[in-house]
């Protein structure tokens, strides 16, 4: 219920903004995808740090909101060409995003059994997978810095993905601290450590890798106590009969061995008694493989529910100038969060003004 009463009120709150879009991001408005293929590390050049960049022909704007997607594959399979991750990109190209497929470290073929048997190499080969999307954030905010060449709007980065991907995503975006990772049984402080901190060893140092939001689809997070109040926005999608990444929470894989993981039916009520931004999407009599090509009707819902899902979010929705007059002329009363719990201004947080002349305007300060 609270999730309901926030996202309509989100929404309504968001349709006295949705011009400022110019009607772009909800539907298909181009035809024609060109894809390029770049290296985004600056630290390692090899086809694991290679991504392909989604962009419209006829799309000439040069503040686009950006989507880094990570294809599935359980860390040891997948390229950033598997036809949900392409499928995905090329809708949201269509809609007028930079749409981003990106490859990343996975486990080599002859080392699947050590990976499948030892946590310690679960933990390492996730938080390589983090780093690598932590520095194509980087790569985008780094070209945005140094003339724009992709037409980006730098504070509109969303990360997702599919399965592993999706899992990468919730972990980059969530883990906040060395100090929340575990040290015993496993020391994944040291692991962590040993590829140079949170923020990797792929490079493009010196520029954030902060997001906006998330987009989930069939993944999970090995630990729930690693979401908080701060955290952002987050879309997941996932069947019900999923044990491959449990829709409650179990071991990765259905494999005793494997680190356990926490769907969307244990994520998504946390993320609401917290005031996280969220939504959620269930498909029941669904396992995990729905995700593995865009031709389907639970991935096109699912991208078409992402899509309403982001559009509040985006930067071209926040509050305008000739908004800013409008409400010099009225009293704030309350400033709320989009719950409506009264809060005080805060940094990087979506909060309700309600002004006394009866008008609600939606604000994120951006710090």
């Amino acid at each position: 219920m609270i999730k309901q009463i926030f996202l309509s009120l989100f929404m309504i709150v968001s349709i006295s903004l949705s011009g400022q879009c110019y009607d772009r991001y909800q539907n298909e408005i181009f035809n024609n995808v060109s894809v390029n293929t770049v290296n985004y590390s600056d630290v390692y050049n090899d086809n694991f740090h290679k991504m392909d960049i989604y962009t419209s022909d006829d799309d000439t704007a040069t503040n686009r909101p950006v989507i880094i997607f990570h294809h599935g594959g359980s860390y040891y399979g997948g390229t950033k060409q598997n036809p949900g991750a392409v499928d995905f990109c090329t809708a949201f190209a269509r809609k007028g995003y930079v749409a981003i497929s990106s490859n990343y470290r996975i486990v080599a073929l002859q080392n699947i059994i050590t990976f499948l048997t030892s946590n310690s190499v679960q933990f390492e080969t996730v938080l390589k997978a983090t780093a690598d999307m932590k520095a194509a954030i980087r790569y985008v905010k780094k070209n945005y810095s140094t003339g724009n060449s992709l037409g980006v709007d730098s504070s509109s980065v969303f990360i997702g993905g599919i399965s592993s991907g999706g899992i990468t995503a919730i972990h980059t975006a969530y883990i906040d601290n060395i100090s929340d990772l575990p040290t015993s049984p496993i020391d994944v402080q040291a692991i962590v450590t040993s590829l140079g901190g949170l923020e990797g060893d792929a490079g493009n140092n010196g520029y954030s890798s902060s997001v906006k939001g998330i987009i989930n689809f069939a993944g999970g997070i090995n630990d729930l106590n690693w979401i908080d109040s701060n955290d952002e926005p987050i879309f997941t999608a996932q069947g019900v009969d999923d044990v491959i990444v449990n829709y409650n929470c179990g071991p990765g894989l259905d494999n005793p061995a494997v680190l356990n993981l926490c769907g969307l039916n244990q994520m998504h009520p946390l993320c609401d008694s917290l005031g996280v931004i969220n939504q959620s999407l269930s498909f029941n009599n669904t396992d995990h493989y729905w995700v593995t090509s865009g031709n389907n009707p639970e991935f096109i819902q699912a991208v078409n529910q992402t899509t309403d899902f982001l559009y509040p979010l985006l930067s071209c929705n926040q509050t305008t100038n000739k908004q800013d007059i409008i409400a010099e002329k009225a009293k704030v009363i309350h400033i709320t969060n989009l719950l409506g719990k009264t809060i005080r201004k805060s940094f990087n947080t979506p909060m309700l003004y309600i002004y006394d002349n009866g008008k609600v305007e939606k604000k994120v300060i951006f710090k």
